[in-house]
């Protein structure tokens, strides 16, 4: 599978791209040369996509580790009805992400300050993490932020394999390829037992 943006998010996300290069200049926010951040923020993205499907109108996404709204931007633009929010513990990275929302505009993009471990529960219905940390933490966090049942998708590379799945969770693999960075996953997490309280 070879992930596939919208057509009709072309137009937002070349602004999204113009915004980050100048935001860039004097805020040193992504390391990544001009010519792949299409591919390795936008692409790389719409990976998630067909796992919204199911998702009802006013559901809360929650991107965890967003820094500069990969993929919470894709999210939001392609699902205009769900709430979409950008956690992460930059200032300057979510004041760049709170100008995307207003400059796109990407009405239903939120974003959120702070520590994982010590944010107040976000009782999001489905998230997702892009090179934030190993399948245990990203467990763990979604315990906190999740409503029970729901689930986790990281973006990974092929090395995810090497990682310790938790305990009384199940990790399902979905790869894909982008078209000159190579093979990637997405890893599907449920909780294999949800314990009532």
């Amino acid at each position: 599978m070879e992930p596939r943006l919208p057509s009709e998010l072309a137009a937002p996300l070349g602004r999204f791209l113009v915004l980050l290069d100048r935001w860039n200049r004097t805020h040193a926010l992504t390391a990544l040369p001009p010519g792949q951040r299409r591919e390795e923020l936008l692409v790389d993205a719409a990976a998630l996509l067909p796992f919204l499907a199911g998702l009802p109108s006013g559901a809360r996404v929650a991107d965890l580790g967003t820094g500069m709204g990969s993929p919470a931007v894709v999210l939001a633009l392609a699902r205009p009805d769900l709430e979409v929010i950008g956690v992460d513990a930059s200032l300057k990275k979510l004041a760049f992400l709170r100008q995307v929302a207003m400059e796109l505009p990407v009405p239903n993009l939120k974003t959120v300050h702070g520590r994982l471990e010590t944010l107040p529960p976000l009782e999001a219905d489905w998230g997702t993490a892009k090179a934030l940390g190993p399948l245990e933490s990203l467990a763990g966090w979604w315990v906190r932020h999740g409503r029970a049942g729901s689930p986790f998708f990281a973006l990974k590379g092929l090395d995810w394999a090497e990682e310790r799945v938790p305990n009384g969770w199940t990790a399902h693999p979905h790869p894909y390829r982008l078209p000159t960075r190579g093979q990637r996953v997405v890893i599907e997490l449920r909780q294999s037992q949800v314990k009532e309280l």
